[in-house]
């Protein structure tokens, strides 16, 4: 009874702290949390049953592995955004960086359609689950109300009206995700003080099948590219910076979600069960589980408003502003609803990884086409050594349950 009551102290103390105005109203704030809606958007809530089923006991040294990736990955968008942006905005590209540019863009825009399609999805098996309710025409309906709401506000209020919405979701949800963390390092020790207990790091018995999931499931880490598409509004500093530190900080999260709750996964197999954190947290807390509903739903509706944001940027900036981001907006919801009745959740996570992976890999190739003439040997070293391992994903990624 005592732990139910420190978790909800501590959401609530969370909540206060960052919705004080001289929080939500910091430029930096806002400008950081379209990039961390996105990356902890479904990531911390699935991540830890995904990484089970593929390496079990190893998930945190997977995690690593991810979000090492992830930063790398960020250090070519953010060295696009100091090089590339100024040549592509001043035409003084060349034809093959204007060429790839366009071509990323396309990636880019059918990524996020996925990735809307994915994180909506998602919240409604959450709620659903939260019922008691097992019906897949239910959850494409919650589903496709939740995009229509979201295109009908980015086309009558625009970035500024995704924001508000992200922005409290996401308050919402790190408020939650402190009390969880709280809760798992508790557990944590009662659960060590018990005699026999401890980790087993039993062998994988096929690394290589293991990695092909593991880059199925690069979507966890998706989003902080949204931060290169919202050049209307922030400076490229304050992008690179914002951008820099929603990485850092969902990293933190996931890592120190992972090594947490690797006694509670236990010898977790089922991975087709996208709301099984849910069912398992009842053993830390009773309220987590509820809490935890309500940070899935503010996880999913936060990051589908940011890959939206960012998607409507990019499509406005493709088409050199002859659509305006909140025909973006639209158009994004319009096809994530063809998507989710058509795709199950599973296909639309590897799908995603893949696409957002050859998007990567394009920035790779933006990235060296900018750094010619610059003395910039060991990115341009780097960039390569990323780009390689992108192709690994989008060739043998393969779906994580299947």
């Amino acid at each position: 009874m005592l732990e139910n009551a420190l978790l909800l102290s501590v959401a609530i103390v969370v909540v206060v702290l960052l919705f004080q105005p001289r929080v939500r109203q910091s430029q930096s704030w806002r400008a950081t949390i379209t990039p961390l809606a996105s990356i902890i958007g479904s990531g911390f809530l699935v991540a830890g049953p995904l990484l089970a089923h593929a390496v079990n006991s190893w998930a945190l040294l997977a995690m690593s592995g991810i979000v090492l990736l992830a930063y790398a990955i960020g250090e070519v968008i953010r060295y696009n955004i100091r090089y590339a942006e100024p040549l592509l905005n001043s035409d003084q590209g060349s034809n093959a960086l204007l060429l790839v540019e366009r071509i990323s863009g396309l990636v880019l825009s059918f990524a996020y359609v996925i990735s809307v399609a994915f994180y909506l999805r998602l919240l409604a098996s959450f709620v659903l689950h939260a019922m008691e309710v097992e019906s897949e025409l239910a959850a494409n309906l919650i589903t496709t109300a939740m995009l229509v709401l979201i295109a009908l506000t980015g086309l009558l209020r625009g970035l500024d009206g995704l924001e508000v919405m992200e922005e409290t979701a996401v308050d919402i949800k790190l408020a939650i995700i402190a009390s969880l963390l709280l809760g798992l390092a508790w557990f944590d020790l009662a659960w060590l003080t018990e005699v026999g207990n401890e980790i087993a790091y039993q062998p994988v018995k096929d690394w290589m099948h293991s990695l092909q999931l593991l880059a199925g499931i690069l979507l966890i880490i998706q989003g902080f590219e949204t931060s290169r598409y919202l050049g209307a509004k922030y400076t490229a500093e304050i992008r690179i910076s914002s951008m820099r530190n929603a990485q850092l900080l969902s990293a933190m999260i996931y890592l120190l979600f992972i090594g947490l709750a690797l006694p509670l996964l236990g010898d977790f197999h089922s991975a087709r069960d996208e709301t099984a954190i849910i069912t398992l947290s009842a053993a830390v807390a009773v309220v987590l589980p509820a809490m935890l509903v309500v940070a899935a739903v503010m996880s999913q509706f936060s990051a589908a408003v940011a890959d939206t944001a960012g998607a409507g940027g990019l499509i406005s900036e493709f088409s050199r502003e002859r659509l305006s981001p909140g025909s973006g907006y639209a158009l994004v919801a319009g096809l994530a609803i063809i998507l989710i009745w058509s795709a199950s959740i599973f296909e639309i996570i590897t799908i995603a990884s893949r696409a957002f992976a050859a998007y990567y890999l394009l920035q790779c190739v933006v990235a060296l086409i900018a750094s010619r003439g610059r003395e910039h040997l060991l990115q341009r070293v780097g960039f390569l050594i990323i780009s390689l391992i992108l192709l690994l994903v989008v060739l043998f990624a393969i779906p994580n349950g299947g």
